[in-house]
């Protein structure tokens, strides 16, 4: 990141700066302008690159980082070590952690102190003040209601999880989606006792890749994992359970194996793949999908005809190099993903990317070519465009380390760059039910 404080010659509409107090408390600067970053960028926040805070939303203060903000007096970028209005009292940086549907444009704006330690997992959009409300710098590309917290009222969760319970007391997988429903909160897990849109379907223990971002599994990263991975295997039968209950109560359904609570799903074919035609004996119903990072063309190939409707390949980027850089990959090569995906086009399979996103690389100019050069070889359907949860200044760091970065133009205009080269490609974020295919 550049160190100099560059000019800005005004702007109508700027929001104002939120910094947070060592308490935790959250206050707007007067005289401050909120600033965005994106890599080496920095960006003072209007209301033209900001959009009213989406509900659901919430607030991390981040330790052991200065705010950079825009002095509106001095027309400069300034590093905060303290407040200005009250020396000697230090003050935090304030990011939002986004509601799902919306893709961050700006990572919130801050300089890392010598002690700084790595930022948990989540991503760090940029947020300010303006006119009695908050304002973060992000893009709606998905208006589905699946996850909004609103529609999951926790009374009705643990009515749902209680039904369940009675209607399948020995299912282990069942046991551990309510866990993941009551203690960590996922979505995913509350709408399958919700009896609504997609339910979730871990099954693998092991993974083939040592992601550094991994929300399941982080060893000698000194990052603390969000949640537990699952510990055992469930059965064919178990798993079929799941899935038939959810197809058969809720219309449009999809039912997904690949979860934050486990590793990759291909390496539980071989429960997975009965568990499928177990299914699939049963109903025809239901968007049976695969969550996956891809590595085993051969075996996704099984499962295509087993009956897997849709798959949804992980990346953070389509060049080997920073591919690599982040899943670190075990026993497997970037080619295989490829193949994969080029096994499932050609087999009609809905093919989705979960397009890992981070401002500042995504949308740079190496990124922007080689994702261009990829949809045109390998047409996928549909992008699930998802907010990178990983400390972003380490992040860029690390991806420079692999490859060249430069010249970011944006995550608006890259979005509108991809749907004038490509009209007939799909965005969004939750994956979609076959109707929609």
């Amino acid at each position: 990141m550049r160190s100099e404080i560059k000019l800005y010659p005004g702007k109508i509409n700027l929001i104002t700066a939120l910094v947070a107090d060592k308490e935790g408390k959250i206050f707007e600067l007067e005289g401050y302008a909120a600033v965005g970053m994106a890599a080496d960028d920095f960006t003072p926040l209007s209301t033209g690159n900001t959009i009213n805070m989406p509900y659901g939303g919430e607030f991390m203060l981040l330790p052991d980082r200065s705010p950079v903000v825009f002095n509106l007096k001095t027309n400069r970028l300034e590093t905060l070590k303290e407040n200005p209005y009250s020396s000697g009292d230090p003050v935090f940086p304030v990011a939002a952690f986004n509601s799902p549907g919306y893709v961050i444009s700006h990572v919130s704006a801050y300089r890392e102190k010598k002690t700084a330690k790595h930022l948990p997992l989540f991503s760090y959009g940029a947020v300010g003040w303006h006119e009695g409300g908050f304002r973060t710098g992000v893009i709606l590309v998905d208006s589905e209601k699946r996850q909004d917290l609103r529609l999951m009222p926790p009374e009705k969760v643990i009515s749902g999880a209680r039904a369940m319970k009675k209607k399948m007391p020995r299912n282990r997988l069942r046991d551990h989606i309510e866990n993941c429903a009551l203690r960590y909160g996922c979505p995913a897990a509350k709408n399958f006792f919700l009896g609504r849109y997609e339910a979730p379907l871990p099954t693998s223990k092991n993974c083939n890749a040592a992601c550094i971002g991994c929300i399941s599994l982080q060893k000698e990263s000194g990052i603390r994992n969000s949640q537990d991975r699952i510990s055992f295997t469930p059965s064919p039968e178990e798993i079929a359970e799941i899935a038939l209950e959810h197809i058969g109560k809720v219309k449009r359904s999809v039912v997904s194996f690949g979860q934050g609570c486990e590793g990759d799903p291909l390496l539980a074919a071989h429960v997975i793949e009965p568990a499928i035609k177990l299914i699939r004996s049963k109903t025809g119903s239901g968007t049976i999908n695969m969550n996956t990072n891809g590595s085993l063309p051969e075996t996704m190939e099984r499962l295509f005809d087993a009956g897997l409707d849709s798959i949804r390949i992980s990346m953070n980027s389509v060049r080997k190099e920073c591919y690599d850089a982040y899943f670190r990959p075990k026993g497997y090569s970037f080619s295989d993903v490829i193949k994969s995906i080029d096994k499932a086009l050609d087999k009609k399979i809905f093919v989705s990317i979960n397009y890992l996103n981070c401002p500042g690389f995504t949308d740079s100019t190496e990124e922007q070519a080689a994702l261009f050069n990829f949809l045109k070889r390998h047409p996928v359907d549909f992008i699930q465009w998802r907010n990178l949860n990983f400390d972003p200044l380490r992040y860029w760091k690390k991806m420079s380390g692999a490859a060249s970065v430069s010249g970011a133009a944006g995550i608006k205009k890259l979005l509108s760059m991809i749907r004038k080269e490509f009209p007939d490609l799909k965005h969004g974020y939750f994956n979609p039910p076959k109707e929609k295919f």
